[in-house]
């Protein structure tokens, strides 16, 4: 009877684990399909657009191509050059700490795995621009009017969506709590 059971816990172990690996590849799998896609429209807004001249789409809606060399929303884009490095070192620790962190997460965190994957995605997309580039190609671009949002990428939405599903899920978490 202990080795049937025994056995039976040994077995559910190797489902546990492989649901894991399962779970932590598909999330793996999101983030390299957003970076995909984030570096292949950056590529194809340098490729079509010229650089600072607004496409107009909609009223509140352009595609201009624009290089950022500061951090979001350009801040620090005027600093003399060691912004790069910096924000090029944060972003490599960040993705490495997000690795690490969807794989040891609990297969239940399903909305945090998500998220993590979001940002992975979004920290990388620009962590190759900084580093093949030397800035980050920014060409999606809101406004009302003559009030403009700094243009941006699909990273930094990617980094923004899963931010805020962060915020989302740790009012769960403590709901659960």
């Amino acid at each position: 009877m202990s080795s049937a059971v025994s056995r039976d816990s040994a077995l559910l172990g190797r489902l546990l684990m492989a649901s894991k690996r399962t779970s932590v590849i598909a999330f793996y799998f999101l983030a390299l399909v957003l970076l995909v896609l984030d570096l292949w429209t950056k590529g194809l807004a340098t490729a079509h657009l010229n650089y600072a001249e607004p496409v107009v789409l909609t009223g509140f809606f352009n595609l201009t191509l624009l290089h950022n060399t500061g951090a979001a929303f350009s801040f620090l884009s005027t600093a003399g050059g060691w912004q790069h490095w910096l924000f090029g070192g944060i972003a490599s620790i960040i993705s490495v700490v997000l690795v690490v962190w969807i794989y040891r997460a609990p297969a239940t965190a399903v909305l945090l795995k998500f998220a993590l994957a979001l940002i992975l995605a979004g920290a990388l997309g620009n962590l190759w621009d900084r580093v093949t580039l030397g800035y980050v190609v920014d060409f999606i671009q809101w406004h009302y009017n003559d009030y403009y949002w700094p243009a941006f990428n699909i990273a930094d939405a990617a980094i923004s969506v899963g931010a805020s599903a962060m915020v989302i899920d740790s009012f769960r978490a403590s709901r659960r709590d």
